[in-house]
């Protein structure tokens, strides 16, 4: 059993990081072909990069003053990101990790734990970038200090159905102390599940990833469960030159489990939006909560409603709409795009420098980067139920996207329908397709 150490009470004001885990080239393969182009973090939804969508919450935490973003791209990737939201939020020192190889979401942690200590932080945030939610993290706050715990969880409710694709959390309805946590569960234990969003005492996370560590030196084991023909040293424990083991390590199978154990371990249930964004068609829900909360507080990024506007939509102030288009809801036109006369638009990304000409019709779809739609054609997918956590749906018997998808520069002729397909970049479309994937 994990020995979970505990913390001592401290007198003096506690301070706060956070830390985005942004995951890397080699995961992120369910967001193509968006990735092909785009780093999943830094694909628009909502007029804003993902990541910018939980940078922007941290900032609104009281006394955060540093955030690093971990992960195993290149330094490059994000450096303007930095750079422009350094201007923005001039508060806040941004810093990117690069880990040297993927270690997992613990592993990470436990690689720059010297660059989370620094300066003392009592506590700090975890947050994957592929959540999208309203991140209600100084209820987080609030909760953790009011418990003294040594761990806080956001979680929310799902339907039975859905809940074994997550990890699952018993808690106490009472104390909201957790009592197990499972990841990935093979029968129903709960519809609680795990939204990826955390808040650590430095004290306890990083000693409790040190025993998971300890714990497998003497047992080497499989860290995943590989197929025969993926069977390679990155799924077993190696031995680094100073005799620690390094391995992927996870928080969800891992950690969580153990901390569980702990009674200082609690789970903030939130009732708000939430949503994995992990397959490209899954960034058209995102963009919808994430326009609706926009709408909601009133924000002046979005579009005022008009005859033409159905809000909430966010339109770059490059792009060119004719007036006679009609837009929304939940639509988001990306710099420079050209929106032809008596365009419909509805529940889509229109990401930058695409054409779309006059009385064509977009709905329920992504249109990449320098893509063109012409006249009178129709890109649309399937709507999918609110609530739902997929994107896939079944069509004659067949799994199929229910999202269209066009990569970068792709083009669809004048009077032609493209329904429920995703097609690669660099693609001509000159008959109809439907339920097709376009390589």
């Amino acid at each position: 059993m994990l020995q979970v150490p505990t913390r001592q009470k401290s007198g003096t004001t506690a301070s706060t990081k956070a830390v985005i885990l942004v995951g890397g080239p080699s995961r992120g393969t369910r967001f193509r072909p968006l990735s092909l182009d785009v780093p999943k973090p830094l694909f628009d939804v909502a007029g804003h990069p993902i990541i910018w969508h939980c940078l922007r919450a941290v900032a609104k935490v009281p006394g955060i003053r540093e955030v690093i973003l971990v992960g195993y791209y290149d330094e490059a990737v994000f450096r303007e990101f930095i750079k422009d939201s350094a201007k923005e939020l001039p508060q806040i020192r941004i810093q990117y990790l690069r880990e040297y190889q993927a270690l997992g979401t613990a592993g990470g942690l436990y690689h720059f734990r010297d660059a989370i200590l620094k300066g003392g932080p009592e506590r700090f945030f975890v947050l994957n970038a592929d959540v999208c939610c309203s991140f209600p993290l100084n209820e987080m706050l609030k909760l953790f200090e009011e418990k003294d715990a040594e761990a806080v969880i956001l979680g929310t409710r799902v339907g039975n159905d859905a809940a074994t694709n997550f990890g699952c959390i018993v808690s106490d309805p009472e104390t909201s102390r957790v009592l197990h946590y499972v990841e990935k569960p093979e029968s129903h234990i709960s519809n609680l599940i795990n939204c990826g969003v955390y808040l650590f005492s430095t004290e306890t996370i990083f000693p409790s990833i040190r025993s998971a560590i300890k714990r497998r030196s003497d047992r080497p084991r499989l860290v995943s469960y590989p197929s025969s023909e993926n069977l390679d040293s990155s799924f077993f424990a190696e031995r680094l030159e100073d005799g620690e083991k390094n391995e992927v390590l996870r928080l969800e199978q891992d950690i969580l489990s153990d901390l569980a154990d702990s009674n200082q371990f609690f789970v903030h249930e939130t009732k708000d939006f939430w949503r994995q964004i992990k397959t490209a068609g899954s960034a058209i829900p995102a963009n919808a909560l994430y326009l609706q909360k926009a709408f909601q507080s009133q924000s002046e990024e979005l579009t005022p409603p008009s005859a033409n506007i159905l809000p909430p939509v966010f339109i770059h102030p490059t792009a060119d709409v004719d007036p006679t288009a009609k837009l929304g809801p939940y639509v988001s036109i990306g710099p420079r795009a050209i929106i032809g006369a008596g365009v419909r638009i509805k529940e889509s990304i229109v990401l930058e420098d695409v054409e779309i000409k006059h009385d064509a019709c977009v709905l329920y779809s992504i249109i990449g980067w320098n893509s063109r739609v012409g006249a009178w054609a129709r890109v649309e997918g399937s709507p999918t139920p609110v609530g739902s956590h997929t994107t896939s749906i079944i069509k004659s018997g067949v799994k199929v996207q229910s999202i269209t998808i066009l990569g970068k520069d792709c083009g669809v002729g004048d009077e032609v329908r493209v329904q429920n397909c995703v097609c690669l970049p660099n693609k001509e479309l000159k008959r109809d397709v439907v339920n097709e994937v376009i390589m």
